[in-house]
This record gives C-alpha cells, structure tokens and sequence, in this order.
C-alpha cells in the first residue's frame, strides 16, 4: 500500500497542482505561448496507436484503445485542424478555442479513468481478463508518470488563459 499505479500518476499530477496553486506556478502557466500549448496535443495521436499496439500485446484492455472507450486521439487529429483555423487562418476565435480544450479536457479524463479502473488496483472496476498492466513497463510508464500531466496541464493553462482573455479583452496576450 498505496497500489505503485498511483505512484506513477500521484507525482505528476501533484506537480499541475501545485503549479496551479502557487503564485510563482501561475505566473509561469500565464506565461505559456497557447499556440504551443494547442499543438502540443498532436502528441496524442502516436501515444493512442502506441496503445492500440500495447493492447495487441496483450498488456491493456480493449476499452483503452480507440476500438473501446478511448476516443482521445480525436484530441491529437482536431489539434492539427484548431492549431490552423485558431491561429495560422485566424477563423476560429478564443471561444472556439475554449470550448475545444473543454472538450479534449474532457477525452483525456475519460481515458485516465478507464486507464485507473482497469488497473490492477483494490478499487479495480472491469477489465479483470486483461487489466491495465501495459503502462506500467517501460518505456509506456512514461505515458502515465509524464505525458498525461503534461496534456493535462497544457489544457488547463490554455483553458485558464483563454478564461482570462474572454472575461479581461484588453488583457495583453502574445498569441491571440
């Protein structure tokens, strides 16, 4: 105890929280190129056919692929087309921008709960037949312990930024 799963998301997780509850951590999240932040996010679409390959393997559920529940690489594909219309064609406006980092925030939720009730934990909810055991091999243990926090915390400085923006339009922004 505590199950070593929680240990490789527990770390990283407390990192975005802290950065989003101390001054010197905001100051350094408002300071983050949002274009940057937007296209960070074609990172999912390897990190989602890495996974479908992990589950061929035989060491993740189905349901944590895009033939299950996980739709997130819709996140990585929709980041290419929002990163153009947003800021290369500037025909997507700070709404459209909000709303879509809502939206994926929302993807990337879904897949980090199937991911903690499919693993071998007490509070292991399905996948008993094949349960989430792939990310916790290396090099996949990067998945759980670096990249999640770090897509996690680019949605959330870019949906904080935007907040800003919306609520402050004289509010200075390098990007928008």
């Amino acid at each position: 105890m505590p199950p070593r799963f929680i240990l490789l998301i527990g770390p990283g997780i407390l990192f975005t929280i802290i950065l989003f509850i101390t001054q010197r951590g905001m100051n350094f999240i408002d300071r983050l190129d949002i274009q940057k932040l937007t296209i960070l996010h074609t990172l999912r679409i390897p990190v989602e056919i890495t996974l479908y390959f992990v589950f061929i393997a035989g060491l993740i559920p189905a349901i944590m692929t895009f033939e299950g529940n996980n739709y997130d690489v819709l996140s990585g594909i929709s980041a290419i087309i929002i990163y153009y219309f947003t800021f290369v064609k500037h025909f997507f406006n700070k709404t459209t921008l909000l709303i879509w980092n809502f939206i994926c925030l929302g993807l990337l939720l879904n897949i980090m709960i199937l991911a903690i009730l499919a693993a071998q934990t007490p509070f292991q909810q399905f996948a008993f037949e094949q349960p989430n055991i792939g990310v916790t091999f290396f090099p996949f243990v990067w998945l759980p312990a670096v990249v999640v926090p770090i897509v996690l915390c680019a949605h959330l400085a870019a949906i904080r930024q935007l907040i800003l923006l919306l609520r402050d339009p004289n509010r200075r922004s390098t990007t928008l």
